[in-house]
């Protein structure tokens, strides 16, 4: 028996996993004529990448009702604290009556936020903003992960500079660490004992070959292509810009990698960041359901 087989109806169902582990096809398949697939991917939200972010197809869209993707233009401000509020409509709406969800994804933000709550945390200043992106461009990663509060670093994947500068921020505008804020949240929108939730645990070798294989299929399919479309107002800092393989794409429009050290490249970043995710998946998400992968 797996975690398919004794699925409640009634419930929502979350799917959790790491890049290319096959998400979108689970989800279909769960979804089926009655439920709607809802995105919980930080990167599949913009219009701009719908090949180089695996966004599903046009066709799939027209066979499956799709919710959350491809709804955000480069330049609009965009957070979890957004995609909860959109998502709770959805569930809102499922509540009244209508289709059931099926939220996927891999950014263990979106989902953790979702099932365990969101610390309401005052918006941090601009010129906060400011100071935190010099002092990452003057003294690296590891000059902001060593102002951090202990508890928020044992939380936080510091390998992760978005993660490590939003903690940095929060404490330098608060005086509060993001771990301390996290512990003072309210009832989450969708508390894990009412979904169904299923984690996907990928072979690494398997999933390494699968990641190689699609990033390839998406320089073939147009990925290139969309990346010279954004050139115009890539900002290497902005967070539609951190698509994985972005920048090396980027690189390759500008004479500064072959079109081969691209793919490689964009390969072997795809490849760490799935490292990241396992790694949260397994920290993070322990009361899921494991489903292992081949």
């Amino acid at each position: 028996m797996t975690p398919l087989d004794d699925i409640d109806p009634r419930r929502p169902v979350l799917i959790a996993g790491p890049t290319a582990s096959g998400k979108s096809a689970l989800a279909m398949r769960i979804a089926g004529s009655d439920g709607v697939v809802v995105n919980a991917d930080a990167l599949q939200v913009w219009a701009c990448w719908r090949v180089l972010s695996a966004r599903p197809s046009p066709e799939d869209e027209s066979r499956v009702p799709h919710a959350l993707y491809g709804h955000r233009q480069p330049g609009e401000e965009y957070s979890v604290g957004h995609w909860l509020r959109e998502v709770g409509s959805v569930l809102h709406d499922f509540r009244q009556g209508g289709p059931r969800p099926v939220i996927i994804g891999g950014t263990g933000l979106y989902l953790t936020a979702l099932t365990e709550g969101l610390a309401q945390i005052p918006p941090v200043p601009p010129e906060i903003r400011a100071e935190a992106d010099a002092r990452l461009v003057r003294h690296g990663l590891a000059a902001l992960v060593a102002d951090l509060d202990p508890a928020t670093a044992a939380r936080i994947d510091l390998r992760n500079p978005a993660r490590v500068q939003r903690a940095w921020e929060v404490l330098r505008a608060t005086g509060r660490g993001l771990a301390e804020w996290q512990a003072d949240t309210g009832r989450p929108l969708l508390p894990l004992a009412e979904a169904e939730a299923i984690r996907l645990d990928a072979d690494r070798d398997w999933l390494a070959g699968r990641i190689d294989g699609r990033f390839a299929q998406m320089v073939a399919e147009g990925a290139l292509e969309e990346v010279g479309a954004i050139l115009p107002v890539w900002n290497p800092s902005a967070p539609w810009a951190k698509a994985i393989g972005a920048p090396e794409l980027v690189a390759h429009h500008l004479g500064q990698l072959s079109l081969a050290d691209a793919i490689s490249a964009g390969q072997a970043a795809t490849r760490q960041y799935a490292k990241r995710q396992r790694t949260w998946l397994r920290s993070r998400m322990g009361g899921w359901k494991p489903l292992t992968l081949p």
